[in-house]
C-alpha cells in the first residue's frame, strides 16, 4: 500500500524555531514531525511513501524518514506547484493503481487509517476527506435574543467540521488534481458539487504545528505520550 505525503512547507511562521529545516522535518520531542506520520502509516500497512518536497531536499527526507519500515520516495518539485500540484506530482510516481492515502506532512493525527479506508471503499466516493472539530480560540458567551447572558464556555469545540488535510483519493480524484494550485479550491469543490466527496469524522488527536506556540504544545504532548514514539526497523 502506498501513501502520498505533502512536504513542501517552508516553516516561515515558525521562524528560528524551525532551525532552517523544512517544516515536516522540524523536530518534535526528538523526532522529525513527519516521522510520527510515516510510523503510523507503516503501522496501518503502508510500504511505500511518496514525498512531494522542494527540489534539493530529497536526500534530507530519505535520511530522516528511512528505516521506519516503508520505502521513502522523494519527488522534488522543479518549481512551487501548490498543494494540489504537489499531490499530482507525487501520484505520478505510484506503482499501484486504485485509491491512495494522501496527507500533509506537517500535522499530527491519530487517524484510524483502516477504518478510513473501509468507509471510503464502502461509499464508492471519488475522494474522502478526514474532518475534525476545532476549539474556539476565545471563550464563548451564551447570549439570548433579548441580550440576557446566561453563561460562559471557555474555548469550546465548535460545531462545524474542518478539513484536517488527510484524504483518500481514488483514481478520478487523482486525475482531476490540478497541475498547479490548490486542490481544496478546485478538485474538492467540484467533486462536492457532483456528490462524489465524502467526509470521515475524526474525534481524536489533531495537532497543527504552524507557530512556535504550536510547536511547544506539540512538544509537550509528545513528551507525555511515549506511545507515539516512532520505532526504527532493525535490519
Amino acid at each position: 500500500m502506498e501513501a502520498l505525503l505533502l512536504a513542501g512547507g517552508k516553516a516561515e511562521r515558525l521562524g528560528e524555531a524551525a532551525q532552517g529545516l523544512p517544516k515536516p522535518l522540524v523536530p518534535v520531542a526528538g523526532f522529525p514531525l513527519a516521522e510520527y506520520t510515516v510510523a503510523r502509516l507503516v503501522g496501518a500497512g503502508v510500504t511505500r511513501v511518496i514525498v512531494a518536497c522542494r527540489t534539493g531536499q530529497e536526500e534530507a527526507f530519505v535520511n530522516a524518514l528511512g528505516g521506519l519500515g516503508a520505502e521513502v520516495v522523494p519527488v522534488g518539485e522543479p518549481a512551487p506547484l501548490g498543494r494540489g500540484g504537489g499531490l499530482r506530482l507525487a501520484a505520478s510516481q505510484r506503482k499501484e493503481a486504485g485509491r491512495v492515502l494522501a496527507m500533509n506532512g506537517d500535522e499530527l493525527l491519530d487517524v484510524d487509517f483502516p477504518a478510513l479506508l473501509a468507509q471510503h471503499d464502502a461509499s464508492a466516493a471519488a475522494a474522502t476527506i478526514v474532518c475534525a472539530q476545532v476549539r474556539s480560540p476565545f471563550g464563548i458567551v451564551d447570549l439570548h435574543d433579548d441580550g440576557t447572558v446566561t453563561g460562559f464556555r471557555e474555548a469550546p469545540l465548535l460545531e462545524e467540521w474542518v478539513n484536517s488535510g488527510v484524504y483518500v483519493l481514488g483514481e478520478e480524484a487523482l486525475d482531476r488534481l490540478p497541475e498547479k494550485g490548490d486542490h481544496e479550491k478546485s478538485t474538492f469543490p467540484q467533486l462536492a458539487a457532483e456528490g462524489k466527496l465524502r467526509g470521515f469524522r475524526h474525534t481524536g488527536i489533531w495537532l497543527t504545528v504552524n507557530t512556535p506556540k504550536d510547536l511547544r504544545s506539540a512538544e509537550a504532548y509528545m513528551s507525555e505520550h511515549p506511545e507515539w514514539r516512532p520505532h526504527r526497523v532493525v535490519s
